[in-house]
C-alpha cells in the first residue's frame, strides 16, 4: 500500500511539472511575445490540470505533490514521519522527471539550467502569501467541504498566478525542478533558496492561523433564528 502511495505522489508530481513546463513552452511559442497571453495559458493549464490530478490521485495518496503540504499534514498527525519523508523524496524525484518529460515533448534538452532571476522582497512576500493561501484553501476544504478540494485548489492556483507577483510557485519541489528549465516557467537556482524560505514561512503561518481558526466548532443556528414556514406566516 505504501508503495502505491509513493508511486502516486511521484507520478502526480511529475505530471504536474509536465503541465507547468509544457504549457509555459507552448504558451510562449504561440503568444507572439505577448507575456500576458503566455501567462494566461500557463495559469489555465496548471489550474485545470491540478483539478484532474487531485481528483485522480487524491484517493490513492492524498495528492500532496508538495513537500510543504506533506510537512503540515505530518505536523497535524495525519501522516507518520517516515511516510512523510518518503513522500517528499517521491515528490522531488517526480518533479525532476516531469521537467525532463516536458522538454522531451517539445524537442528540447532534457535538463537545462534556468537563467531567469526572480529576486526581491516583493517576490518573497508574494511566495509567502501564495503558500499561505494555498494551505488555507486545503485546510478549509478539509474542514468544511472535502469533495470540493480539487476544484478549490485548481481555482486558487489559477487566481494566484495573476494576483501574486511571483506567479505562485508555492511548492519547494516545483521550485527546485523549475531551476532545471530555461523556459517561460524557469527560475535561476540562485533564486530558489529565498523562494523556498518564503514558501516555508507562509506554510507555517497558515498552519498556525488556520489551526486556530478552524479548530472552533462550526456555528450553530439557534432555533429562534431559523426561518420556517410557520414563522414566515406569523
Amino acid at each position: 500500500m505504501a508503495l502505491r502511495k509513493l508511486a502516486a505522489e511521484a507520478l502526480g508530481t511529475a505530471w504536474l511539472l509536465a503541465i507547468v513546463i509544457g504549457s509555459g513552452i507552448m504558451g510562449q511559442a504561440l503568444s507572439g511575445g505577448n507575456s500576458a497571453l503566455a501567462l494566461m495559458a500557463n495559469a489555465v493549464a496548471t489550474g485545470t490540470g491540478l483539478i484532474v490530478l487531485i481528483t485522480l490521485f487524491g484517493p490513492l495518496s492524498g495528492a500532496h505533490f508538495n513537500p510543504l503540504v506533506t510537512l503540515t499534514f505530518m505536523m497535524r498527525g495525519d501522516i507518520k514521519p517516515a511516510l512523510a519523508a518518503a513522500y517528499m523524496v517521491a515528490q522531488f524525484v517526480g518533479a525532476v522527471i516531469g521537467v525532463g518529460i516536458a522538454h522531451a515533448m517539445f524537442g528540447e534538452a532534457l535538463m537545462q539550467s534556468a537563467t531567469r532571476l526572480r529576486d526581491g522582497s516583493g517576490l518573497m512576500l508574494s511566495e509567502a502569501v501564495a503558500t499561505f493561501g494555498l494551505m488555507g484553501t486545503i485546510f478549509g476544504c478539509q474542514r468544511f467541504k472535502p469533495d470540493f478540494s480539487p476544484t478549490a485548489v485548481g481555482l486558487y492556483i489559477t487566481s494566484a498566478y495573476w494576483f501574486t507577483s511571483s506567479t505562485a510557485f508555492a511548492n519547494p519541489a516545483l521550485t527546485l525542478a523549475r531551476s532545471l528549465t530555461d523556459s517561460f516557467a524557469g527560475i535561476a537556482l540562485a533564486s530558489a533558496p529565498a523562494f523556498i524560505a518564503a514558501q516555508t514561512t507562509g506554510a507555517v503561518m497558515a498552519f498556525l492561523v488556520f489551526g486556530w481558526l478552524l479548530n472552533s466548532p462550526p456555528p450553530q443556528t439557534s432555533p429562534e433564528s431559523k426561518t420556517t414556514p410557520e414563522r414566515m406566516a406569523s
